[in-house]
C-alpha cells in the first residue's frame, strides 16, 4: 500500500485556486442568466419568475464561493511570513480581481431582483439569506 504525503497546498496556490473557481463560475454561471433577464425580450413573461429564482439559487451558490474564497484570502494573510512574495502578491491581485467582479455581478443580480437597499460591497442578495 502507498502513503501519500500530505498534500496540503499552501495558501497562495489556495487563493489562486479559489478565486480562478469563483471567477469561472459567475462567468460561466451568473453572468449569462444576469445578460438575459436583463433584454426582458429574451425570456418569456411566462418564464420570467422562474429565471428569477434560478438567478436567485445561482447567486446563493456564488456568495458560497466567495465566502470560501475570501477564507482563502484570510488563510494567506495569516500565514505571509513564508513562502515566495512574488506569488503572494499575484495571488492577492487575482482575489482582488474577482471580488471586483464580484461586486459588479452582485450590483446587477441585486437590481433584478429588488435587493437594492444592501451595501455594495457585500454581496448584496446573500444578506437576505444569510440567516437561512
Amino acid at each position: 500500500m502507498t502513503d501519500y504525503p500530505d498534500l496540503s497546498h499552501p495558501p497562495d496556490i489556495c487563493l489562486i485556486l479559489r478565486a480562478h473557481g469563483e471567477q469561472r463560475w459567475l462567468m460561466s454561471k451568473v453572468v449569462p442568466i444576469v445578460r438575459q433577464l436583463e433584454q426582458p425580450e429574451l425570456i418569456p413573461e411566462d418564464q420570467l419568475g422562474a429565471a428569477l429564482a434560478y438567478l436567485e439559487v445561482l447567486w446563493l451558490d456564488a456568495c458560497q464561493r466567495a465566502a470560501e474564497t475570501d477564507a482563502a484570502h484570510a488563510q494567506l494573510d495569516r500565514e505571509s511570513v513564508n513562502g515566495d512574495r512574488v506569488l503572494h502578491e499575484k495571488a492577492r491581485r487575482y482575489h482582488a480581481a474577482v471580488r471586483r467582479l464580484r461586486i459588479a455581478v452582485g450590483r446587477r443580480v441585486s437590481a433584478l431582483t429588488g435587493a437594492r437597499n444592501k451595501a455594495p460591497t457585500r454581496s448584496p442578495i446573500c444578506d437576505r439569506y444569510a440567516g437561512s
